[in-house]
C-alpha cells in the first residue's frame, strides 16, 4: 500500500515518520512506497491559533490531491497539533485517513492504561488530544497559575521550529514528566511529535508513550498489509 505524508510541521517529526518506516521496511524485508508533501508550520498555527479548522482541513485536502495523483492509498499528518482539525479533514480528503487519535485510543485500551500525563501543545494539552481520551483521568502541567502549561506550549513550539532540543529544554521536559508521574501518572503521553527530540534514546526517569510511534506503527501495518 502506497502512503502518503503531509510533512513538515515540523520537519524534524516528518524525518522520524520516515526513518521508522523505513526501518520497518527493513525489518519486514518489504518495499515501501511512500510520498511526502511539505505543508508550512506557520500556516498551521495561525490557522490553530484561530480554531480555523476548516480553513487548514482545506489546506491539507489540496496537498492530498497532490498525493492522491503521486498514487497514494491513504494520507497520514505528521503531527499531532494537526489532527485539530481532522474530523473536518477526513470528511473533504480525497483519500482516507490514518488517524493518529484512533491508534492512540486503541493502544492505551490495549494497555488497560487509565491514568495518563500529557506533553504537547498548549491546545492538545487543554483539549485532552481533542477530546480523545474523556475515557481516563489525565493530567496536565500546572505549576503556579498554569505557568507550566504556558511554558510547555512555548518550549514544544520554539523545539518544533528548531528541529532540535536543547539541554534546558530536554531538562524542563523531564521534569514535567517527572512531576505528571508523582502526581499519580501511570505514563506520560508524548502528545507532540517533534517530542522524540528529547526523550528518543534517553532516559527520562518516567514510563513514556510516544504518539508519533503509535501512529507511525499503525501506518506499517497498512503498508505492508497487502503483501504480509
Amino acid at each position: 500500500m502506497h502512503i502518503g505524508l503531509i510533512g513538515g510541521i515540523g520537519p524534524a517529526a516528518t524525518e522520524f515518520y520516515y526513518r521508522q518506516l523505513v526501518a520497518a521496511s527493513v525489518e519486514r524485508g518489504r518495499p515501501l512506497e511512500l510520498t511526502i508533501v511539505h505543508a508550512d508550520i506557520g500556516d498551521l498555527l495561525r490557522n490553530l491559533t484561530a480554531k480555523d479548522k476548516t480553513a487548514q482541513a482545506d489546506v491539507f485536502r489540496r496537498l492530498t490531491m497532490r498525493l492522491q495523483g503521486a498514487g497514494a492509498d491513504r494520507v497520514a499528518i505528521t503531527s499531532m497539533a494537526g489532527h485539530f482539525c481532522v474530523r473536518e479533514f477526513e470528511a473533504v480528503s480525497p483519500l482516507p485517513v490514518v488517524n493518529a487519535i484512533q491508534a492512540i485510543r486503541a493502544e492505551l485500551a490495549r494497555r488497560q492504561i487509565t491514568h495518563v500525563g500529557m506533553l504537547g501543545t498548549r491546545v492538545v494539552m487543554e483539549s485532552q488530544l481533542y477530546g480523545a481520551l474523556s475515557d481516563v483521568t489525565v493530567r496536565l502541567p500546572e505549576g503556579n497559575d498554569g505557568d507550566d502549561l504556558v511554558t510547555t506550549d512555548r518550549e514544544y513550539i520554539a523545539m518544533a521550529r528548531a528541529g532540535r532540543a536543547s539541554d534546558e529544554q530536554r531538562a524542563f521536559f523531564f521534569r514535567m514528566g517527572r512531576a505528571l508521574h508523582d502526581a499519580g501518572a501511570q505514563v506520560v503521553l508524548l502528545a507532540g511529535t517533534d517530542l522524540f527530540l528529547a526523550f528518543d534514546g534517553r532516559e527520562s526517569g518516567v514510563t513514556t508513550i510516544d504518539c508519533a510511534t503509535v501512529h507511525v506503527e499503525a501506518l506499517a501495518r497498512l503498508a505492508f498489509s497487502t503483501v504480509e
